[in-house]
């Protein structure tokens, strides 16, 4: 247990927040004592996995806990399935990795995303077509209160778009130590169609693509429009692709000829990078903090010293531009701590 304890390098954004006691774990019976001590003296936690999704607007009084349990097994189901659970603090790229090498199918559209196994169902990660539920069998969480372990199925994590119960009644309640997926050994389900997995192919000359192929055209196209939060702090997509009715849409579709849509159920789910590139955010910058210049989706901490509240404060501008052009207000993705 350490006082003081600097989170820099535990937050992707790479911005300086102290926090009050900070400590490690790598078996549950740790994070038990973990809890057990922030009990006694009435301490907030705090959760870190990779600290890809969070944005530290000040410095944390309590205790920040950083999630290092490790470990992946599988089980065989039948001759085309296998279940893979990876405890929390596995590295989400490398266990994607990990999955292609063995020729397991279902997350290759996921390679690239940062974070650990542990943060991955609190807001059903997904990209380029796919998200965690299409493959989430369960995991086992830690209840907070009792410290009894749990188990919670595909229907109970009740996931949405960027969202499960983690992060609405579930929230603050458990700490989520391994995650079970249902993957393919064979015959596996190719998602091609979205984005530009499609042209990156052919311009790869593949005509009949692995999962393998698939993630290198995942990987090229996210290294050449993200930035790497090695090089310069962000936390990847900061905002949500707002979802509005479709009558909302129409009536924006008559004032902006070019507006982007992506039909979802009885609604519109329209690019938040679009918004903000229409309403002149995208590369701008003010003071330490600024929109990348090639996906105004993510903000990034321009100059290395921008603080949380500066990061925080410039996402604010944004949003209040794109309601008071489009009538839409954007929601955060990012933690705010």
């Amino acid at each position: 247990m350490q006082e003081h304890f600097s989170l820099k390098p535990y937050n992707t954004f790479g911005v300086e927040a102290k926090a009050q006691y900070f400590t490690q774990i790598s078996q549950i019976e740790e994070l038990r004592e973990a809890i057990t001590f922030s009990k006694e003296h009435h301490l907030k936690l705090l959760f870190l996995g990779g600290g890809s999704n969070i944005l530290l607007t000040k410095d944390f009084e309590g205790l920040a806990v950083k999630i290092n349990l490790q470990g992946i097994t599988e089980e065989i189901l039948n001759d085309h399935e296998v279940l893979v659970t990876a405890k929390a603090g596995e590295n989400w790229h490398e266990f994607v990795m990990y999955c292609l090498e063995k020729n397991y199918g279902g997350l290759e559209n996921l390679s690239l995303i940062p974070g650990n196994v542990g943060t991955s169902p609190m807001q059903n990660i997904g990209a380029y077509g796919t998200e965690i539920k299409d493959v989430f069998v369960s995991c086992k969480v830690l209840d907070l209160e009792s410290l009894e372990l749990k188990n919670f199925d595909l229907q109970e994590c009740r996931f949405g778009y960027r969202d499960s119960i983690f992060k609405q009644e579930g929230k603050g309640k458990y700490v989520i130590l391994e995650v079970t997926f249902k993957l393919t050994t064979k015959d596996h389900q190719l998602k091609t169609e979205y984005g530009a997995i499609k042209s990156e192919l052919e311009n790869s000359g593949i005509t009949n693509p692995t999962i393998q192929d698939i993630s290198k055209a995942v990987i090229t196209i996210r290294q050449s429009k993200l930035p790497d939060p090695k090089e310069i702090g962000n936390a990847g997509s900061f905002f949500k692709n707002p979802t509005i009715p479709l009558s909302q849409f129409e009536v924006l579709k008559q004032k902006f000829e070019n507006i982007q849509g992506y039909p979802n159920g009885d609604k519109v789910k329209v690019p938040a990078g679009w918004l903000i590139e229409q309403c002149g955010w995208k590369g701008k910058q003010i003071g330490n903090a600024a929109s990348h210049q090639l996906q105004s989706l993510v903000i990034i901490n321009a100059t290395g010293n921008a603080s949380g509240k500066e990061i925080f404060d410039f996402s604010g501008k944004i949003i209040d531009a794109v309601k008071e052009k489009f009538g839409i207000e954007l929601e955060r993705e990012v933690n705010i701590i």
